[in-house]
C-alpha cells in the first residue's frame, strides 16, 4: 500500500519464506527486500510511490531461517497488474528467484573465458610454459585482454608467489621511465630527495609485465636489452650493478617488426624479446567466444549496479553481428552503457551504442525482408491498413529513441502476423508490457 506495506501476496510467498501467511499482512516491504531499495528516504521508493515503474532490479530476500537469497525485482503502479486487487492495493512487486548457472569450468581458465579453438591453443601453450622462464611477447589488437594473459602465465608459473608487478612503457616519458624501471639513487636529479627502487627490484623473484613494449624509447631500449641478458642493471644515478630474478613478459599491439624495418625499434632486443611469441585473435575471428562474453559481462556489469538485465532476441543479434573494432574492452563498455540507459529489465537494441544499433536494425526479420524493415524504421508513423491491426502514431511528438521503438514494435508484429504475444516474444518483452507500449504510442 502507500505506507509499503503488504497486504496481499501469492501462495508462492509465505512457502518460498517458510513464514505463516497471517505474519506477511501488514508487514514492512523492507523488512523482506532491504531497506536499500525500500527504506524511508531511498530514492527507489520514492519513484515507485510517485508511479514509476523499476525493473530488473536485485534485491535480497530473507527467509524466516535468516538465509539470504539474490532476487530481481519488478516494481509497477497496481492498475497495471490486474490479477492483484487487494484491498488498498497501489503497488505491484514481481519477485523473481534467480540461479544463473555457473561458467563451465572447461571455457574458463585463469579468469580468461573463450571457447573457441585459437584461444584454446593459447590456454594450452601457457600450461606449456609452466616451468618455463622464457620471455613471451604477447601481441594483439587493444582490447583482446594481453594483460590478462601475461596475468596467466604468471600464475601458472613457479614464480606465482612472487610479485606481478606491470609497468606502461608509454605512460612516461623516457626520462622518467628509466627511473620507473631500474630506480634512482638520492640526488640522481632535480626532485630524487631519497632512494627508489625500480619496478625490476621490485618483481625480483616474480614477473614483470611491460606493456605497450613498442611504446619504450630508443635509449632505454639498449638498457633494458643488457637487463634482460644480463639479469643486471644500475640505478639512475648509481655505479653499483644490482643483480636480479626477473622473468619478463612485454606486450604490444603494432606490428614490431615494422618498427624494426623502421629504426624505430631495436632488431636485437626484437628478437630477445620474442623468445616464445602469442598473439591473441581479435574478437572478431573468435565469434564462438562472443556469447559467453555477452552473458558473463552482463552479469557481472548487472551485479555491480543492483540490476538483473536480459537481453532481446534482436539486441542480441545486434551484439553478435558487430565487428567490435575495439574487442574486448569495447563489448565492455556498450553493455555497461546499455545497463545505464535500459529502463526496464530488458535491454533492446535502442539500449545499445548508436553504432551497434545501426546494425542491428537489418537483422529485425530475415534478409529477403531488409527492404520492408528498413522502410519500417524511415516511416514508423506511416499507417497501416485497418485488417492489418496498427493504425497510426500521428500526434505524438516522438523522440529519436520513441521513433525507432515504434518501428521495431510495427517489424516485429508484421513477423508475426499481428499476434501480440509472439510479437513481445520477439520483442523480448511481456504482452502486457508490449500492449502498454502500443497504448502510449497510439497504435
Amino acid at each position: 500500500d502507500g505506507e509499503m506495506r503488504v497486504v496481499g501476496f501469492s501462495g508462492a510467498l509465505p512457502e518460498f519464506l517458510g513464514a505463516d501467511s497471517e505474519s506477511l499482512y501488514a508487514r514492512p516491504v523492507e523488512d523482506l527486500l532491504g531497506r536499500e531499495l525500500f527504506g524511508e528516504g531511498s530514492g527507489f521508493r520514492q519513484a515507485v510511490l510517485d508511479g514509476q515503474r523499476r525493473e530488473g532490479w536485485r534485491a535480497t530476500i530473507r527467509d524466516e531461517s535468516g538465509q539470504e537469497q539474490t532476487v530481481s525485482i519488478s516494481v509497477g503502479p497496481i492498475s497495471e497488474a490486474s490479477h492483484c486487487g487487494a484491498s488498498g492495493a497501489r503497488l505491484s512487486i514481481m519477485v523473481r528467484i534467480e540461479e544463473e548457472p555457473e561458467e563451465r569450468s572447461e571455457n574458463s581458465f585463469r579468469g580468461i573465458l573463450a571457447r573457441s579453438p585459437s584461444m584454446r591453443r593459447i590456454f594450452r601453450l601457457i600450461d606449456l610454459l609452466s616451468d618455463n622462464d622464457s620471455t613471451v611477447l604477447v601481441t594483439g589488437e587493444s582490447g583482446t585482454g594481453k594483460e590478462l594473459v601475461a596475468r596467466a602465465l604468471h600464475e601458472t608459473s613457479h614464480r606465482k608467489e612472487g610479485a606481478f608487478v606491470a609497468v606502461n612503457c608509454a605512460a612516461l616519458p623516457s626520462e622518467l621511465m628509466e627511473s620507473e624501471l631500474f630506480g634512482h639513487v638520492r640526488g640522481a636529479f632535480t626532485g630524487a630527495i631519497r632512494d627508489k627502487p625500480g619496478r625490476f627490484e621490485i618483481a625480483d623473484g616474480g614477473t614483470l609485465f611491460l606493456d605497450e613494449i613498442g611504446d619504450l624509447a630508443l635509449p632505454l631500449q639498449a638498457k633494458l636489452l643488457r637487463a634482460l641478458q644480463e639479469h643486471e642493471f644500475e640505478r639512475v644515478g648509481d655505479t653499483r650493478t644490482r643483480k636480479v630474478d626477473v622473468r619478463v613478459i612485454a606486450a604490444t599491439g603494432v606490428d614490431l617488426s615494422q618498427a624494426v624495418s623502421r629504426r624505430e625499434f631495436r632488431e636485437d632486443l626484437y628478437y630477445r624479446l620474442r623468445v616464445v611469441p602469442i598473439e591473441i585473435p581479435p574478437l572478431r575471428e573468435r565469434r564462438e567466444d562472443l556469447d559467453l562474453l555477452i552473458r558473463h559481462l552482463l552479469k557481472r556489469i548487472g551485479k555491480a549496479r543492483g540490476r538483473a538485465l536480459r537481453l532481446a532476441p534482436y539486441a542480441i543479434r545486434a551484439l553478435l553481428a558487430y565487428r567490435w573494432p575495439g574487442n574486448v574492452r569495447e563489448l565492455e563498455n556498450a553493455l555497461e552503457y546499455a545497463t545505464t540507459v535500459c529502463e526496464g529489465q530488458t535491454i533492446h537494441v535502442g539500449d545499445l551504442p548508436a553504432e551497434i544499433g545501426q546494425r542491428g536494425k537489418v537483422d529485425l526479420l530475415p534478409p529477403n525482408n531488409t527492404a520492408e524493415v528498413e522502410a519500417d524504421l524511415h516511416h514508423p508513423t506511416e499507417p497501416i491498413t485497418e485488417d492489418g491491426g496498427v493504425q497510426s502514431t500521428g500526434g505524438l511528438n516522438l523522440s529519436p529513441v520513441e521513433t525507432e521503438e515504434v518501428a521495431r514494435i510495427r517489424v516485429a508484429l508484421k513477423q508475426a502476423r499481428y499476434r501480440r504475444e509472439e510479437a513481445a516474444s520477439l520483442l523480448g518483452m511481456s504482452r502486457t508490457t508490449l500492449w502498454r507500449k502500443m497504448k502510449e504510442y497510439r497504435m
